[in-house]
């Protein structure tokens, strides 16, 4: 498998062919085409002309005619939010065509991908034509999410049978980490690792080995969960609100919860997803167990498929004052009437506890008569013990069960973790005296005198396979802070943040604030890192393994002190994040930073002093500050205005010498309009990167990366950053700056606050009141930074700004 990785990190870009140009079929290409593919996005040629065609004096034989559904294909993609490509520019990789003119293309694809409509003799027929075209030793797989793989590939040569398997995505290809990779019994070794390499390497997907079963894995234990559900809201008579405040965070699952995400997936999916496990079972307890529920059946004959018709579960309708309001179904008379907000003293607990196992017992603890700990019981016993019964018919491990639970419906932790976070022996026993039958290796494990399916071991971890513990094959690349940390690798730990160590003499200094927001816990604790990197370590990590890597500073106490007018501590506050970011920056030993997810205001300030920055390509990055009536002041202005001015000092020629402005004008731009990138790549795009800054595909990858870095920096002898002075635009910079600030304000693009706000930005980015090309040092920037952060921090429009953020999550526009 090794030899097999390297082997396919060294090709050079491959093409792929994918076959469907629907919402599969595209996002499919767009992540070969983020992952560096060469694509040809195929679908049918049409038999006749439009009456428009006509009146254009087109014919059916042009390209634009023939290869029109792929070509419409990609404008809608291109067009697509939440973006489905990581740069616009990677559209340039996917070429539209048709399946009548392709077969050149196929022929020249080294994975050629099905991703046509769910019908099995449609399938068979397009696949049968693959077979003609592919060269010998090319991928095929099908994105088919249930039918029977064994059953498409019939008929097939020897050759494609070899090299077929099922590779199912889950929606959207981009942003959701699994895919169920399904051989057949004709599925070679090699083929089957070189999908999995290629899924894990090149497109940064998590890959579970499923078995042909009706569904797989994923969408097998997710339906089923969602029928004991449904069945469960009636039994206890809750509304649909009250069953999703108790099924989405509070266990430790998205927001969307269960009938919100029913409305996305569309109920109808739901009734063929079901329809499918029955028909296809040999169970017969099984096949009763998804019997479809009669109120899917109703409101998909009115109808209501979800959010794709405007109505499922929930509805959204304006009042008659024009304002949106949320509607949900009444059971019974599914009707329906305003949504209303669920308050209970088990969900305050829920919310109170850390963790999912903590929130998930304080459910089940808080009230155990009470209808929802009653209702939260019924649902994760079900699922429980059909996850358990599905163990060698669905998956082999339950592993790959438990991942694909994580990585396709995103649960923080798969049904097996959970069920040992709550405690398997106790909630075995509640289940047998509740008259329930346990699968007989659940019962055998527990005599054997186990008491949980999952051990650690230093960092490794073990997990219970044919009647022992085996060792989980961890993915490749992945360095778990939190195993480090149960282990006792830690080196220092604040509050606020920990340094681990996560070998070869080199530590991660990994944040745990609330929501990961730099405050004085912070600070501290890079204060204390520096010195014990400085005299002990090779080198730092900057990462953490929170939901988001930093959403920016700790708002709350600086609004604290506006409001109370103690302007000595608000300054004493920005001078200790500034002096904190540049003793990083002038630290002895190499630092890398790698951010995921958001990573904002304070956080990209905290990576900017990194001798280089790896990013996962989902890292939404962005100096925000004017969003809250403020400029970035813990250096982000300052390494904005020198990021200007390096790419303005590399760009010099001796004729037109050093031209400062269009840099300078590129990262106002940036920070005035408190842009974020929509991903790493992005991040290069706003000017928020240096050459030596990089994406990676693989995010769980990331501190790995980081850790190789560090250890390159030093081997080649690491020199740390010194003091830098660099010119600046000066006043006549400035000048610019603010009429562009004037003529957006003129054109009513900004608030005249907005204007205010950007002008304090233009007189710091510029470097005040100097000369232009005027030479001034770091520290003369962050005096210049204070100032203006403290000025704004006195203004009632910057403190109502502060005070909507933290109340509501979303800028105000005042």
């Amino acid at each position: 498998m090794t030899e097999m990785i390297n082997r396919l990190r060294s090709l050079p870009l491959q093409r792929a062919a994918v076959i469907g140009s629907g919402v599969m079929g595209a996002g499919i290409a767009a992540q070969l085409a983020n992952a560096g593919f060469e694509v040809s996005l195929l679908d049918q040629a049409p038999n006749e002309l439009t009456d428009q065609e006509k009146q254009q004096g087109k014919k059916l034989q042009d390209a634009s005619v023939r290869n029109k559904l792929a070509a419409a294909s990609l404008e809608r993609l291109s067009k697509a939010k939440p973006a489905h490509l990581y740069d616009t520019d990677f559209i340039r990789r996917i070429t539209p065509g048709n399946l009548a003119d392709a077969g050149p293309a196929l022929a020249e694809a080294d994975w050629i991908i099905e991703a046509v409509v769910e019908r099995l003799d449609i399938k068979k027929e397009v696949l049968g034509w693959i077979d003609k075209w592919r060269k010998e030793g090319a991928l095929v797989s099908t994105n088919t999410s249930g039918l029977s793989v064994a059953d498409m590939q019939e008929g097939r040569s020897e050759d494609f049978k070899k090299h077929f398997a099922a590779a199912h995505f889950f929606n959207p290809p981009r942003y959701m980490k699994l895919v169920e990779l399904v051989p057949t019994s004709h599925t070679s070794k090699e083929a089957l690792a070189a999908l999995s390499a290629i899924c894990t390497e090149r497109l940064g997907k998590g890959v579970v080995i499923a078995k042909d079963t009706p569904n797989f894995i994923a969408n097998r234990i997710g339906a089923h969960g969602m029928l004991v559900t449904l069945a469960a809201t009636e039994q206890f008579k809750l509304t649909v609100e009250e069953a999703d405040a108790l099924t989405g965070p509070a266990l430790g699952r998205p927001k969307s919860a269960t009938y919100r995400m029913l409305d996305l997936i569309g109920l109808d999916t739901l009734l063929h997803v079901i329809d499918n496990v029955r028909e296809r079972s040999g169970d017969e307890e099984e096949r009763q167990l998804f019997t479809k529920p009669a109120v899917l059946e109703q409101l998909v004959a009115e109808g209501r498929l979800g959010e794709k018709s405007g109505a499922g579960f929930y509805r959204k309708q304006k009042d008659k004052n024009g304002k949106s309001k949320i509607e949900a179904v009444r059971w019974g008379t599914l009707n329906y009437e305003p949504s209303q907000s669920v308050q209970s003293p088990i969900i305050d607990a829920a919310k109170a506890a850390k963790g999912t196992a903590a929130k998930t017992k304080a459910i089940l603890k808080t009230d155990s008569a009470s209808p929802y700990a009653q209702f939260v019981w019924t649902i994760l016993k079900a699922t429980w013990l059909y996850s358990a019964k599905q163990v060698g018919i669905i998956a082999d491990s339950i592993v790959d069960i438990d991942r694909a639970m994580k990585w396709g419906f995103n649960w923080e932790l798969g049904p097996f973790e959970l069920w040992d976070a709550v405690g398997l022996r106790q909630t075995a026993e509640r289940m047998r005296q509740e008259g329930e039958q346990l699968p007989e290796w659940v019962e055998e494990w527990l005599a054997a005198g186990h008491e949980s399916f999952y051990k650690q071991d230093e960092e490794k971890r073990f997990y219970v396979h044919s009647g022992q513990y085996v060792k989980e094959v961890q993915e490749r690349d992945v360095i778990s802070l939190a195993a480090l940390k149960a282990s006792g690798k830690t080196v220092l730990a604040t509050a606020g943040a920990s340094l681990i160590d996560i070998g070869d003499d080199v530590v991660c200094l990994e944040f745990h604030s609330a929501n990961n927001a730099i405050g004085s816990d912070v600070l501290s604790a890079i204060r204390q890192a520096v010195p014990e990197v400085e005299q002990n370590w090779r080198g730092l990590v900057l990462a953490n393994e929170g939901r988001n890597f930093c959403v920016g500073a700790n708002l709350v106490l600086l609004l604290m002190e506006a409001q109370n007018g103690d302007w000595d501590e608000v300054e004493d506050i920005i001078r200790f994040f500034q002096s904190s970011m540049l003793r990083l920056k002038r630290m002895g030993r190499p630092l890398v930073a790698a951010p995921h997810r958001m990573t904002l205001g304070g956080g990209v300030e905290a990576c900017l002093p990194a001798d280089q920055i790896i990013l996962s390509p989902e890292t939404y990055f962005g100096l925000v500050e004017t969003g809250v009536g403020l400029i970035p002041a813990g250096g982000g202005s300052k390494e904005a205005a020198l990021l200007a001015a390096g790419r303005a000092e590399a760009a010099r020629d001796a004729l037109s010498g050093l031209n400062l402005q269009p840099h300078l004008n590129k990262v106002f731009e940036t920070l005035a309009m408190g842009k974020a990138s929509v991903s790493g790549h992005d991040a290069k795009k706003l000017g928020l990167l240096r050459e030596q800054d990089r994406v990676i595909m693989r995010q769980d990858a990331r501190i790995a990366e980081a850790k190789r870095a560090v250890l390159e920096l030093d081997r080649c002898g690491y020199t740390p950053a010194r003091e830098e002075r660099f010119a600046v635009a000066g006043r006549e910079g400035k000048a610019v700056l603010k009429l562009a600030v004037h003529s957006m304000l003129l054109s009513g693009a900004i608030s005249e606050y907005d204007a205010h706000i950007g002008s304090k930005l233009a007189h710091v980015l510029a470097g005040g009141n100097v000369r232009s090309g005027t030479e001034v040092s770091e520290q003369y920037m962050l005096d210049l930074e204070c100032e203006a952060f403290l000025s704004l921090c006195g203004e009632r429009k910057t403190q109502e700004r502060i005070s909507h953020m933290l109340t509501f999550g979303k800028p105000l526009r005042n």
